[in-house]
């Protein structure tokens, strides 16, 4: 089955809204492990709009599963990255204004910047993904690259208008997962992924793990986070039965 790593970001972005201690997205992170969940992750940003250090190092402590970490290749965050030593590393584009991650990353543009990171970090031990949009290009550059995964920017896919181009994007989706993982290549999902959306991007079965945050901790406002986790593990479950 694929996997569900849980991104705990907004629980963060509600605690700091008031700068408050709470919620705290570590317990949250807690729950949705006891609920079922493969991993934790989180986007430690250079302005630190929501997730923390703090966060960071306490969840390293009390993760089971898998705590992946997304981050700019920037020299502070691969300083903090060797020093905490997540399971996963996820290198993702960050621009100060955005609202969220727009788009993936431009590996063709970032070569040289990008090779020089992942080389740091995979001598430190960390396995290294990178956030690409659904092109062969990018692909064929993160072989290249020569990291552990990619995660297949799927906010095309989920802010699709209509049936047919929705359909075409998924087609990409499915297109760079099997000729990725048939170059070797790990392959992850994510951006904006819902309960209504994940089953038939799941379904492709060289994916092995989605990354799904904002929905599930706004459906954890209504229901809690136990039923939000259980209710999106089901749904994955039935689609790749």
């Amino acid at each position: 089955m694929c996997k569900l790593s849980i991104n705990v970001d907004h629980v963060a972005t509600l605690r700091q809204a008031r700068k408050a201690v709470y919620p705290d997205p570590v317990e949250a992170a807690m729950l949705c492990e006891l609920a079922g969940a493969d991993g934790i992750t989180i986007h430690l940003r250079g302005d630190r709009r929501h997730i923390q250090d703090r966060d960071l190092r306490l969840l390293r402590q009390v993760v089971k599963t898998s705590l992946n970490l997304e981050m700019a290749a920037t020299d502070e965050m691969i300083k903090i990255a060797k020093d905490v030593k997540p399971d996963t590393v996820t290198l993702v584009p960050e621009r100060p204004q955005e609202i969220t991650t727009e788009g993936g990353l431009d590996v063709e543009a970032n070569f040289n910047s990008l090779s020089k990171a992942i080389s740091e970090l995979k001598e430190s031990g960390l396995k290294v993904s990178l956030f690409i949009n659904p092109d062969e290009k990018s692909m064929e550059t993160s072989v290249k690259l020569k990291v552990d995964y990619i995660e297949i920017n799927t906010d095309s896919y989920c802010e699709a208008k209509d049936e047919k181009t929705r359909e075409n994007e998924l087609k990409k989706a499915r297109k760079i997962a099997e000729k990725g993982y048939k170059k070797g290549l790990g392959i992850h999902a994510g951006h904006g992924l819902n309960y209504r959306n994940t089953k038939d991007l799941v379904a492709i079965k060289e994916i092995e793990e989605v990354s799904i945050g904002h929905a599930i901790v706004a459906r954890a406002v209504m229901v809690g986070m136990e039923r939000a986790v259980k209710e999106m593990i089901e749904i994955i479950k039935n689609a790749t039965k």
